[in-house]
């Protein structure tokens, strides 16, 4: 006969981790720890043995034997046996081994002449009849040292019992023996001290007959005399003559009912005293925990459902038999398909990426920051352009002297700078076309259950997609074509001959946005060389006039401030150490942009934010230096030598109606490029994904191999369907649980005053004092029926349900019976054994 409250709390847990298993994770239940505490020879080991139900598994004599604490770890195992930790692998089977293996283990630590040490000893018994649990066997206290003991080891073993009692998860047994003076237990003493509101300790009497005749305990186990919040229990362990004589614990357990139930000063409580009684508090205590663990249990599990909720919509009516599956599946694939595409082309409020641009996103940068860009990175140079003009001006010429500025010379300068269009816009085109691969990859990955048309879905759509490819530059160069075929002259926008002789270069370069615009903000790296203080991020703000920056995005602390007059950016090589993108802004004049600097090197983490911050740049009028090197040859030729004022002139003239007619042109193409695309190459391939895939997968092959299931699909099914299940029946039986299981009541605070506080070990300075004590007016000891017990406390929430009452009634009643109402019983004098201290209440 072993532990029958534990035997009834193993099939409940045995459910929670057989579903948490179902589901692949542990059921982290946290069972609190079981300490006994006590003087020497009190019978601890024999209350531990009682509690697992199992006898002579633990060293016993007289003086100090437990000298090591012995953390006794119980773990649910089909198979019986126990384990060391300090010979793992060496399965023991007779209990009897596992006594002598912890007698030995111990003198090998503290030699055989009564030393102690704070070095556990890790047992770890497997049983079928245990819960997943820790009880600890801790050394008996003492005051005096005898053998070989150090002087100091009352205060050894203190310390010792410190390091587990003090926990909160931690549920004390004090035991003290009966034929003792209980005042002057050091086992509730210590108790008090780490748990002052008694939550989690029970006084267990031990030796009930050994006591002096004449004498009984029933005032204590009555929680009459010196009263505990959750009361006392009183056991009976074995004698030495039963321990020789290998008395089972079937008899052990009959001798003590029979003891409880024919001693006079007993027989009435006797349904709350014994071993059983002592297991079923204990094993009530393990209950309340549980019940208080399934809410967070509980919650858990219904995030993990409400997460799958979603992937299993998809599977739940899933039906491999249904010979219509594979058209339904098919059809449902390639709609999804075009919905998804059409969302990542034109946005979607659902599912919104927050970490990265794709789609139509990096699409509308490469129609509004990256084209512009590589338009003005084609930008003339200035030295070489009037060079091509004064050339074309003196060949129309020829030997004869113009009087008047040549219009061909205008339109041969402005044809060729149109036909340098034609790269930055075929560009253009690589990159969108790049983009909607992309984006058709990324839609397809859905596509993932069924490889085979998934395959054939991107090989479709991207051939079509290369297809529009070629018709879209077509049409672009056609508009090129277009711009070439007749230059108008008319043109609105165009400043002609007249105003073209009064314009200024300062005017060309006029900004077209508003001074005080805020065009960009964000973080860059300053690069500057460990000697100068090393790169750092500052938060930039970029306006039409100015680039500053500040320490934060709060934008209180400005460091500089850059005016963008003269400024032009240059691209720098990537350094070897270096996983950052840099350019550089400098000055054409040559002077210093930042303190002693002549250019400044900003740094972003891709390239893809350095052609962004370069397109901001251009926007406020920064543009990129250009490739000088066969201009210096050119200068140096013979054809350059300086020309005469009405050369400049006519040179002047054309330049500045080249520069009005090229901005006319480049403003046409940033508007029809966009455009183009769309209508060519995007709006095509949306509906060709809606109106056309479908067909095309149809004449592709069998419709059967098309539409075969991937064996990772299948596995990841079946899989989700039976975690699915898993986590709804985890929660049925977690609701089952929390039905069939019973918590008791806290009991009230009692008047605890009674315990003497040892003036050598004050109470520790964490914690509060006790706040249980009664008012002043209270009498200071609880005599006969209690006047009405206060309110109770919060339960503390590994131990909110106790056992004990602190009021004794008949036989019938009990803690555990949580219908039970326990009436008082007329008082009648305490018996106070003798010895007790002066000051203690009678």
């Amino acid at each position: 006969m072993g532990n029958r409250g534990m035997e009834d709390l193993i099939p409940l847990i045995n459910k929670l981790q057989d579903a948490f298993s179902s589901i692949g994770q542990s059921c982290n239940l946290d069972l609190p720890q079981i300490a006994v505490v006590g003087g020497q020879s009190a019978g601890k080991s024999s209350v531990l043995e009682n509690f697992v139900g199992r006898l002579d598994f633990l060293p016993r004599g007289s003086g100090i034997v437990t000298r090591r604490p012995l953390i006794l770890q119980l773990v649910n195992n089909v198979a019986e046996y126990a384990e060391f930790l300090h010979c793992k692998g060496r399965k023991f089977v007779d209990f009897d081994e596992v006594r002598l293996e912890i007698e030995a283990e111990t003198d090998r630590i503290t030699g055989s002449n009564k030393g102690i040490s704070s070095i556990p000893i890790n047992l770890r018994v497997y049983s079928p009849n245990v819960l997943n649990l820790t009880l600890i066997d801790l050394p008996g206290m003492t005051k005096v040292a005898v053998g070989d003991q150090p002087p100091d080891i009352e205060h050894q073993i203190r310390d010792m019992l410190m390091q587990f009692i003090t926990k909160e998860s931690c549920l004390i047994l004090a035991v003290t023996p009966a034929n003792t003076d209980l005042a002057n237990s050091d086992a509730l003493k210590i108790a008090k001290e780490v748990d002052p509101q008694g939550l989690r300790t029970i006084g267990v009497i031990t030796k009930l007959d050994l006591m002096d005749e004449g004498t009984d305990a029933r005032d204590i186990l009555e929680n009459k005399l010196l009263p505990l919040r959750r009361g006392y229990i009183g056991v009976v362990n074995r004698s030495q003559k039963d321990i020789d004589g290998k008395k089972d614990i079937r008899a052990a357990l009959a001798a003590e009912r029979k003891f409880f139930l024919s001693h006079p000063a007993y027989r009435h409580i006797a349904e709350r005293m014994g071993t059983p009684h002592l297991q079923k508090t204990l094993n009530q205590q393990l209950t309340n925990h549980i019940r208080d663990t399934l809410p967070g249990l509980r919650s858990k599990l219904q995030s993990q459902l409400l997460s799958l909720e979603k992937e299993v919509e998809e599977y739940k009516n899933f039906r491999p038999d249904d010979p219509a599956r594979k058209t339904k599946a098919l059809l449902q694939m390639v709609q999804q398909f075009g919905v998804d595409f059409e969302k990542c082309i034109e946005g979607s409020g659902d599912q919104v990426d927050t970490s990265n641009l794709s789609g139509g996103a990096k699409i509308n940068r490469i129609f509004h920051e990256r084209f512009p860009f590589e338009l003005v990175k084609m930008e003339f140079d200035e030295k070489e352009l009037r060079k091509e003009i004064s050339y074309a001006i003196k060949n129309i010429h020829g030997v004869r002297t113009g009087l008047f500025t040549p219009d061909m010379a205008f339109e041969a300068i402005v044809k060729k700078q149109i036909i340098k269009l034609k790269e930055p816009c075929l560009k253009c085109i690589d990159m969108v076309i790049q983009e909607l691969i992309n984006t058709v990859r990324q839609c397809t990955n859905k596509l993932g259950s069924y490889p085979r048309l998934r395959e054939e879905t991107e090989r479709i759509v991207t051939t079509y997609v290369r297809e529009r490819d070629s018709k879209t530059k077509d049409q672009v160069l056609l508009l090129i074509d277009i711009e070439l075929s007749y230059i108008n002259t008319n043109h609105e926008d165009f400043i002609g001959f007249a105003n073209a002789q009064q314009r200024t270069a300062a005017n060309i370069t006029k900004k077209r946005v508003m001074p005080n615009q805020v065009i960009r903000r964000g973080w860059l790296t300053i690069n500057i060389s460990i000697m100068k203080g090393g790169s750092k991020d500052y938060w930039f703000v970029l306006t039409a006039e100015s680039l500053s920056w500040y320490k934060d995005e709060e934008e209180k602390e400005k460091k500089y401030m850059l005016p963008l007059d003269n400024l032009k950016l240059r691209d720098v090589e990537k350094g070897f150490m270096s996983s950052k993108h840099v350019f550089a802004i400098f000055n054409t004049e040559q002077r210093n942009v930042y303190k002693d600097l002549r250019q400044i090197e900003l740094a972003c983490d891709t390239q893809e934010d350095v052609d962004s911050w370069k397109a901001s740049f251009l926007r406020a009028g920064v543009y990129p230096e250009k490739d000088q090197v066969s201009v210096g040859n050119a200068m140096n030729s013979s054809d350059t030598v300086s020309m005469d004022p009405q050369l400049e002139r006519q040179v002047e003239t054309i330049r500045n109606l080249v520069d009005s007619y090229i901005g006319i042109v480049n403003k046409s193409i940033r508007d029809l490029m966009p455009k183009t695309i769309m209508h060519l190459m995007i709006n095509s391939a949306k509906d060709f994904i809606h109106s056309e895939l479908l067909a095309y997968l149809y004449s592709a092959g069998d419709q059967g191999s098309l539409m075969e299931e991937s064996a990772e699909q299948a596995q990841r099914r079946d899989e989700m369907l039976r975690m699915y299940h898993a986590l709804k029946e985890a929660l049925v039986i977690i609701g089952d649980i929390s039905t069939t299981t019973v918590s008791t009541p806290m009991p009230p605070p009692v008047d605890d005053n009674w315990i003497v506080k040892d003036p050598r070990y004050p109470p520790p300075a964490s914690r509060p004092a006790s706040s249980t004590a009664p008012p002043p007016s209270r009498p200071p000891a609880v005599r006969g029926p209690t006047p009405g017990p206060p309110l109770p406390l919060n339960p503390s929430p590994a131990f909110g349900a106790p056992p004990v009452p602190s009021r004794p009634g008949p036989p019938s009643a009990y803690p555990g019976d949580p219908n039970s109402a326990v009436p008082l019983i007329p008082s009648r004098p305490a018996r106070v054994p003798p010895g007790l201290p002066p000051g203690i209440p009678r």
